[in-house]
């Protein structure tokens, strides 16, 4: 009995801590954070659309199909061929995230220095609000590594691939529609623009697609999805989320992508855990 009451005031009181952290939080330097909490996702499900055979010859006449029937069977077989059911990925502990890109003024402020491209009279706005670029993974580790110094209380790092993605899906099962990219992601524009202009996701996260590709902890393992357990080596970083000059078909929670990519749009969010 004595046992089972310790084991309900633990429970309780992990509950309460639990409860207790804040959802944001804003360090010394200015970043701000947003609290993510455990689940599950499943990843690198890749399920092609592919044409169906109309039930009728009429319905095929109304939608100008004039494929045959092999021609169906050979779509199907095709698609099946490269489908992946994928796998699922469990977050087991929350954590908290860049609510933006680190930007320039942040850099600047931790650094010294801004060894981005767009700024000055390249930009129209603050370019300060401009995430930082111009960033390779190595020297992401060395604005993390003084980032430690300055704020004792907190260990900051670079998100995981699946941490990254978690937090970018925002609860979505499926991948994100073209809607929500062109209202979330910062594309199409000549120069990075100030983070937080569009649309954050469900989680509140802005810039999660487009404005600069993201670096994440993780070797790339030369393959278009990633492996259940990451490669512990590799030549470069993963890349998520694409950026202002990238595609539709990058905007997407999915892509995997490797370094060192065009220099001026990389980037990087972090992440925080308490000691």
């Amino acid at each position: 009995m004595m046992k089972t009451l310790r084991i309900s005031c633990f429970l309780i009181g992990l509950t309460a801590h639990l409860m207790a952290q804040p959802t944001t939080f804003t360090n010394s330097v200015g970043m701000e954070f947003v609290r993510i909490q455990p689940g599950s996702m499943v990843v690198g499900r890749f399920q092609p659309p592919y044409p169906k055979a109309p039930l009728s010859d009429e319905a095929a006449k109304k939608n100008g199909v004039q494929w045959t029937q092999a021609e169906y069977q050979l779509a199907e077989k095709l698609v099946n061929q490269d489908a992946r059911p994928g796998f699922t990925v469990r977050i087991r502990n929350p954590y908290y995230i860049g609510k933006f890109e680190v930007t320039q003024a942040q850099w600047k402020r931790v650094m010294g220095t801004n060894p981005s491209l767009f700024q000055g009279n390249r930009v129209k706005d603050d370019a300060d609000q401009h995430p930082v670029e111009q960033v390779t993974w190595q020297d992401t580790q060395k604005f993390l590594a003084k980032l430690n110094t300055i704020d004792k209380n907190h260990h900051y790092r670079l998100p995981t691939e699946f941490e990254w993605e978690y937090a970018a899906r925002a609860g979505a099962d499926d991948d994100i529609p073209w809607k929500t990219i062109w209202a979330s992601a910062q594309m199409g524009s000549p120069t990075t623009t100030s983070v937080g202009q569009k649309t954050p996701n469900a989680w509140g996260l802005y810039d999660t697609l487009g404005n600069v590709w993201e670096w994440v902890q993780e070797y790339y393992n030369g393959k278009l999805f990633a492996d259940p357990t990451p490669t512990r080596s590799g030549i470069q970083h993963v890349l998520k989320g694409a950026s202002f000059v990238g595609d539709v078909k990058n905007a997407t929670y999915m892509t995997h992508a490797a370094g060192p990519g065009n220099g001026w749009d990389v980037g990087f969010r972090v992440v925080m855990e308490a000691k």
